[in-house]
């Protein structure tokens, strides 16, 4: 699984991030974002051109280095950004030391989740916020079965991806209060496309 990994698996994430029907999910999540933001699993960078003022310091964090290789190399905006190679489940910034959190589309995959949102709420000021866009369990019990049932191989293909965490309970379990959250499906195979978009701050 080594060349799987090192080498086919970056390029495939990067394709499906290319997607353009996530495009209006990105310009939302990352249009809210303020001050010194930590981006949560970087990628292949296709976040980064999305970026504006009152952004002032963009923390780029991404453990493939393949990936984080990409993102050096993709169109970056006129914000700083500084690249770390690094976990979510072990984030090497200070308390209380960013003021917006981002994360799209990561927490599908991050092996310890509930410690990555630990991290996330530690590192963020007082009244700071999680902004979030992420694919996850659905509300009807019959595409949760699908995702059930596909996730054991769906994680050996994609990266450890599940196709059915909860999260929104989650988030909340991690010590934060969600502020506003909207769901539902966007276009293709519902075992894989229900969204869930919103902000979030610690309690």
């Amino acid at each position: 699984m080594g060349f799987y990994n090192d080498v086919i698996l970056p390029r495939l994430c990067d394709l499906a991030m290319r997607n353009k029907q996530l495009q209006p999910y990105r310009e939302r999540v990352i249009g809210a974002a303020e001050g010194r933001v930590l981006e949560i699993g970087t990628g292949s960078g296709r976040n980064l051109p999305f970026y504006r003022s009152p952004v002032t310091e963009l923390l780029a964090l991404e453990p493939a280095p393949k990936l984080l290789a990409m993102a050096r190399d993709a169109r970056h905006p006129a914000t700083p950004v500084n690249f770390i190679e690094a976990s979510a489940e072990a984030i090497p910034l200070e308390d209380r030391s960013v003021d917006t959190v981002v994360t799209t589309w990561t927490l599908c995959s991050i092996p310890d989740a509930a410690m990555a949102l630990t991290e996330m709420r530690r590192v963020l000021r007082p009244g700071g916020k999680l902004l979030f866009v992420e694919h996850g369990m659905a509300p009807d019990k019959n595409v949760r079965r699908w995702q059930d049932w596909l996730t054991p191989a769906w994680k050996c293909i994609s990266g450890g991806c599940h196709l059915n965490r909860p999260i929104s309970t989650m988030i909340e379990a991690a010590g934060f209060r969600i502020d506003r959250v909207e769901t539902g499906y966007m276009p293709g195979p519902k075992a894989m496309t229900f969204m869930y978009e919103g902000s979030a701050r610690p309690n």
